[in-house]
């Protein structure tokens, strides 16, 4: 493979790995995986087709992650267990420990299709890729939590020092808790470099700050879907600028979306993706945006 590297949350989507929901999904205690009730198997899977479905038909080369580890239900959202940029890819050391073994199934998949690795987060560092905000080609913002500790980011910062991007750790709030899956990308979503997706209440001030400066208009996130939804209303997948996929049932989100320019497609994702905690950009992990 020649073409990879995906320093970017919003240019054009062109090359993306993700999972089907795997056999374990309908067996993983929802008390354990922290998921809100248990998961049919066949629902969830026709939610994940549809989300596929809708990716290539916007042209987009979908990559299927080889089907072994089927233990792992939280192997279907790809984008926790690594980073790909123009120089490889990094493997990260999930927070959540009933992850821990995901990072070596993206490394296997990753060295069959000829995607060097460039670094991996070691103990004691923990990193989630879920943590970790593009806002520009060579900067990264990470957020720091129960996913991603000052370590991990320290670790990252050291990788991806030869391609000069600067790293730049941001505090999390606390959420629903440990257990509670409370990623950067659970408050943001960016849209296009000069507009994002935030649920303010929940926003670091700097990350505003930084928005703000840059130039990117803040489109807040309205609070009762967000809450009702469990952060999933504001986890929007920009396939191109403006252009998007999100989880049907949030007309308040997308309307305002819309009335921002916005492209915006809906999936059905009442099953997967409301149930476990994970949107549209948890379920691709981009290996190639131009």
């Amino acid at each position: 493979m020649s073409d990879f590297g995906a320093q970017s949350m919003t240019a054009a989507l062109r090359r993306v790995v993700v999972r089907q929901p795997p056999d374990a999904l309908p067996n993983a205690d929802p008390k354990i995986w922290n998921y809100s009730a248990p998961i049919n198997l066949k629902r969830a899977r026709e939610d994940h087709a549809a989300f596929v479905a809708l990716l290539q038909s916007n042209d987009v080369d979908v990559l299927i992650l080889d089907d072994q580890g089927t233990k792992f239900p939280d192997s279907v959202f790809t984008h926790d267990a690594s980073l790909v940029t123009t120089a490889g890819a990094v493997l990260m050391r999930m927070g959540k420990t009933l992850r821990r073994p995901e990072p070596d199934l993206h490394e296997a998949f990753y060295r069959k299709i000829g995607i060097p690795i460039l670094g991996r987060i070691e103990p004691p560092g923990i990193m989630e890729a879920g943590d970790a905000l593009w806002v520009r080609e060579r900067t990264l913002i990470l957020g720091r939590g129960y996913r991603t500790n000052d370590e991990g980011a320290r670790q990252l910062a050291r990788i991806l020092a030869p391609l000069s991007v600067r790293v730049m750790p941001m505090d999390l709030p606390y959420g629903a808790g440990p257990h509670s899956c409370m990623h950067l990308l659970s408050l943001i979503s960016l849209i296009a470099e000069d507009l994002a997706l935030v649920h303010l209440p929940t926003a670091p001030v700097r990350l505003i700050q930084l928005l703000e400066e840059q130039g990117t208009h803040i489109l807040p996130a309205p609070s009762a879907e967000y809450q009702s939804s469990n952060t999933i209303s504001a986890n929007v997948l920009a396939y191109a600028p403006r252009k998007v996929l999100m989880v049907a049932g949030f007309p308040k989100t997308r309307l305002a979306l819309e009335q921002q320019g916005c492209t915006v497609t809906t999936f059905p994702g009442d099953e997967l993706c409301l149930k476990a905690e994970g949107g549209p950009t948890c379920l691709t992990r981009p290996i190639f945006r131009c």
